[in-house]
């Protein structure tokens, strides 16, 4: 047996294409465009990188890109004006800042200055309340794509067993909560579960995302689930001096027993910067009183 693999890179590019499809509608309807803003403090490199990367994907998908650089030495006082200044924006329907930040500023005070309607990474501790009681709101990008990925492979998840390993605020905690809301009966595992491969073993659906290198092994996962690997995990290669880019889930192992596999790279990945593109369009839509199905994107 092999098992299927989840191909992320293709969904996201279906995703991608809705969200400018539905931009250029909002343009129509608004007489403007989605507007998503992106603050980053620093010069952090993987950050840059990020933040080029979904500035131009923004203006791909047809919506308006706010990018604010500020240097390092900003004081946390000038960050939270920004912020703020962005709230009330009326251009400005998404706000993300990118972290980390410097550690002179505290990450929880400038996430929770954010407007929750304009939270589109999903990180303000309203966000997360509305998601614990069901009530529309922004869910972190990373966990609403594992899910439309588990959905466009299994369809109803009602009655399957998940077991999600990790417990981050950024992904663990709002992956079981997507789940519960599917009717899954979930389990969070993290690092002191106890005899974590017997709890892996029984679960239908498996979320790693625990950031330890292909520490989900092929023996602990029920033959036929369907495995969600959430691992970025840069590992040395067999070429001297260079690495490659792992999972927290033996890949190879995993393919001769499961139904059904996200790669890494090319699985999860490509869905965080489609699913932020989404949120954002939706937070334009509601924002401008605008109507937008349920289930449209």
């Amino acid at each position: 047996m092999t098992a299927a693999i989840i191909d992320g890179k293709a969904f996201a590019a279906t995703l991608r294409a809705k969200v400018g499809e539905l931009a250029r509608a909002f343009e129509a309807k608004s007489g403007r465009k989605a507007g998503l803003a992106v603050v980053l403090v620093g010069e952090d490199p993987a950050s840059q990188v990020y933040v080029r990367s979904k500035g131009k994907s923004t203006l791909e998908a047809g919506m308006a890109s706010f990018e604010h650089k500020l240097p390092v030495e900003t004081t946390e006082a000038d960050l939270l004006a920004v912020v703020e200044q962005l709230n009330t924006d009326p251009a400005v329907d998404g706000i993300l800042v990118q972290l980390p930040l410097p550690s002179h500023m505290d990450e929880q005070k400038v996430i929770a200055a954010i407007n929750p309607d304009k939270d589109v990474d999903g990180f303000h501790v309203i966000s997360a309340g509305r998601l614990a009681v069901g009530q529309p709101g922004f869910v972190p990008c990373t966990p609403l794509g594992c899910l439309m990925l588990l959905k466009d492979r299994l369809g109803s998840l009602s009655g399957l067993d998940a077991v999600v390993i990790g417990r981050s605020n950024i992904v663990g905690k709002p992956m079981a909560q997507l789940l519960l809301a599917e009717s899954c009966t979930v389990t969070i595992a993290h690092s002191r579960t106890k005899d974590l491969p017997d709890v892996v073993r029984r679960a239908d659906i498996v979320v790693a995302a625990v950031g330890r290198p292909e520490m989900v092994k092929a023996d602990w996962i029920k033959p036929g689930a369907t495995v969600i690997d959430v691992g970025i995990n840069r590992v040395p290669a067999a070429e001297a001096g260079k690495t490659r880019l792992v999972g927290d889930v033996d890949y190879a192992g995993a393919m001769s027993v499961a139904g059904a596999v996200t790669p890494v790279p090319g699985g999860v990945g490509p869905m965080t910067i489609a699913v932020l593109l989404r949120n954002a369009l939706v937070a334009a839509y509601r924002n401008a009183g605008l109507a937008l199905a349920d289930g449209t994107i």
